[in-house]
């Protein structure tokens, strides 16, 4: 879980691999715009990433591709939808368990 602003900003950079069935939670203290983005700068693997709302909700779903080159280079991935929480698994997770827009997480921490 990333819950506090360091961990948000390191998130899964510089891993090689994620367990099948894991992934990271960001958890934000208030709710984050639409226009809110993430990047997969120093991120070595493939990410699906939810936006959730306050319920868990999901939101919003993007596919995020690595980025290991210059930070300029790398490209932002917006919520598209506010957003209180966003979960990243490995790329295809989401689609191989049926997960989509309007499912809801159930989200315990």
């Amino acid at each position: 879980m990333a819950a506090t602003s360091r961990q948000r900003r390191v998130g899964l950079m510089g891993r090689d691999s994620l367990a099948p069935d894991g992934g990271m939670l960001f958890v934000y203290d208030e709710k984050q715009s639409a226009d809110h983005a993430f990047w997969m700068y120093e991120t070595r693997i493939p990410l699906d990433i939810a936006f959730l709302d306050h319920t868990g909700e999901i939101r919003s779903i993007n596919s995020m591709s690595p980025c290991t080159t210059e930070k300029e280079a790398c490209p932002v991935y917006p919520a598209g939808a506010p957003f209180w929480m966003a979960l990243e698994v490995n790329a295809g997770y989401f689609n191989e368990n049926g997960i989509d827009v309007g499912d809801r997480l159930e989200v315990a921490f």
